[in-house]
Protein backbone atom coordinates (compact mmCIF):
# COMPACT_ATOMS: atom_id res chain seq x y z
CA UNK A 1 0.00 0.00 0.00
CA UNK A 2 0.64 3.90 0.09
CA UNK A 3 3.20 4.68 2.47
CA UNK A 4 4.47 8.17 3.10
CA UNK A 5 7.15 9.12 5.71
CA UNK A 6 8.15 12.67 5.97
CA UNK A 7 10.80 13.13 8.39
CA UNK A 8 13.51 16.08 9.13
CA UNK A 9 11.58 18.84 11.23
CA UNK A 10 12.26 20.28 14.40
CA UNK A 11 13.26 23.49 15.92
CA UNK A 12 14.53 26.38 14.23
CA UNK A 13 15.41 30.24 15.02
CA UNK A 14 14.14 32.82 13.03
CA UNK A 15 15.99 33.22 9.70
CA UNK A 16 16.84 29.50 10.05
CA UNK A 17 16.55 26.57 7.42
CA UNK A 18 15.45 22.87 7.76
CA UNK A 19 15.28 20.53 5.05
CA UNK A 20 11.97 18.31 4.85
CA UNK A 21 12.33 14.66 3.57
CA UNK A 22 9.12 12.49 2.29
CA UNK A 23 10.16 8.55 1.86
CA UNK A 24 7.46 7.04 -0.71
CA UNK A 25 6.80 3.57 -1.32
CA UNK A 26 3.83 1.31 -2.61
CA UNK A 27 3.36 3.29 -6.20
CA UNK A 28 5.33 4.15 -9.14
CA UNK A 29 6.65 7.60 -7.30
CA UNK A 30 8.31 8.98 -10.66
CA UNK A 31 4.90 8.75 -12.30
CA UNK A 32 3.00 11.70 -10.12
CA UNK A 33 3.14 14.77 -9.30
CA UNK A 34 3.63 15.83 -5.25
CA UNK A 35 2.73 18.34 -2.95
CA UNK A 36 3.61 19.57 0.62
CA UNK A 37 0.78 20.95 2.73
CA UNK A 38 1.00 22.00 6.47
CA UNK A 39 -1.45 23.04 9.05
CA UNK A 40 -0.70 25.55 11.82
CA UNK A 41 -2.29 25.06 15.22
CA UNK A 42 -5.37 26.28 15.32
CA UNK A 43 -5.56 26.66 11.72
CA UNK A 44 -6.86 24.88 8.36
CA UNK A 45 -4.59 22.90 5.93
CA UNK A 46 -2.43 25.32 4.03
CA UNK A 47 -0.56 24.37 0.35
CA UNK A 48 2.83 24.96 0.53
CA UNK A 49 4.32 23.72 -2.77
CA UNK A 50 3.69 21.15 -5.85
CA UNK A 51 6.13 19.86 -8.09
CA UNK A 52 5.08 17.69 -11.16
CA UNK A 53 6.36 13.79 -11.52
CA UNK A 54 9.36 14.42 -13.84
CA UNK A 55 10.53 17.72 -10.98
CA UNK A 56 10.22 19.94 -14.24
CA UNK A 57 8.13 21.94 -12.93
CA UNK A 58 7.35 24.39 -9.38
CA UNK A 59 5.09 25.91 -7.82
CA UNK A 60 4.75 27.56 -4.28
CA UNK A 61 2.39 29.62 -2.16
CA UNK A 62 2.87 33.19 -1.94
CA UNK A 63 3.46 32.78 1.80
CA UNK A 64 6.91 30.95 0.84
CA UNK A 65 7.64 32.09 -2.59
CA UNK A 66 11.65 32.56 -2.81
CA UNK A 67 12.16 30.95 0.75
CA UNK A 68 11.18 27.40 0.06
CA UNK A 69 12.27 25.01 -2.87
CA UNK A 70 10.44 22.04 -3.67
CA UNK A 71 12.50 19.06 -5.32
CA UNK A 72 12.64 15.24 -5.71
CA UNK A 73 14.78 12.27 -6.73
CA UNK A 74 12.47 9.82 -8.57
CA UNK A 75 15.73 7.16 -7.89
CA UNK A 76 15.51 7.69 -4.13
CA UNK A 77 11.41 7.30 -4.15
CA UNK A 78 12.13 10.65 -2.06
CA UNK A 79 10.58 14.22 -1.97
CA UNK A 80 11.86 17.18 -0.35
CA UNK A 81 11.23 20.50 0.98
CA UNK A 82 14.26 22.89 1.74
CA UNK A 83 13.23 25.41 3.77
CA UNK A 84 15.21 28.66 4.31
CA UNK A 85 14.59 32.53 6.06
CA UNK A 86 12.16 30.56 8.30
CA UNK A 87 9.56 32.99 10.25
CA UNK A 88 7.64 31.94 13.19
CA UNK A 89 4.77 31.49 11.12
CA UNK A 90 6.22 28.69 9.54
CA UNK A 91 5.47 27.09 12.88
CA UNK A 92 3.70 23.70 11.44
CA UNK A 93 2.80 20.51 10.94
CA UNK A 94 3.91 19.86 7.29
CA UNK A 95 2.81 16.67 5.38
CA UNK A 96 3.47 15.63 1.88
CA UNK A 97 0.60 13.90 -0.25
CA UNK A 98 0.38 12.31 -3.49
CA UNK A 99 -1.32 13.73 -6.23
CA UNK A 100 -3.46 11.49 -8.72
CA UNK A 101 -2.24 13.00 -11.47
CA UNK A 102 1.49 13.39 -13.08
CA UNK A 103 1.18 17.25 -13.08
CA UNK A 104 0.32 19.89 -9.59
CA UNK A 105 -1.94 22.45 -9.89
CA UNK A 106 -0.29 26.06 -9.84
CA UNK A 107 -2.26 26.97 -7.08
CA UNK A 108 -4.72 25.56 -4.46
CA UNK A 109 -7.20 28.04 -2.38
CA UNK A 110 -7.25 28.07 1.42
CA UNK A 111 -8.06 25.93 3.15
CA UNK A 112 -6.75 22.98 1.18
CA UNK A 113 -8.79 19.99 1.07
CA UNK A 114 -7.49 16.52 2.20
CA UNK A 115 -9.64 15.06 -0.90
CA UNK A 116 -7.61 16.56 -3.64
CA UNK A 117 -4.73 14.48 -2.98
CA UNK A 118 -4.90 10.50 -2.94
CA UNK A 119 -2.50 9.86 -0.01
CA UNK A 120 -1.01 11.72 3.17
CA UNK A 121 1.79 11.48 5.57
CA UNK A 122 1.31 11.48 9.49
CA UNK A 123 3.61 14.86 9.27
CA UNK A 124 6.63 16.10 11.21
CA UNK A 125 6.55 18.74 13.05
CA UNK A 126 8.50 22.48 12.44
CA UNK A 127 8.41 25.12 14.77
CA UNK A 128 10.25 28.46 14.34
CA UNK A 129 10.96 30.26 17.36
CA UNK A 130 13.64 31.93 19.44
Amino acid sequence: QVQLVESGGGLAQPGGSLRLSCAASGFTFSRYAMSWARQAPGKGLEWVAGIYSDGGDKYYAESVQGRFTISRDNAKNTLYLQMNSLKPEDTALYYCAKDPRSYSNTYYTYPLHRADFDSWGQGTQVTVSS
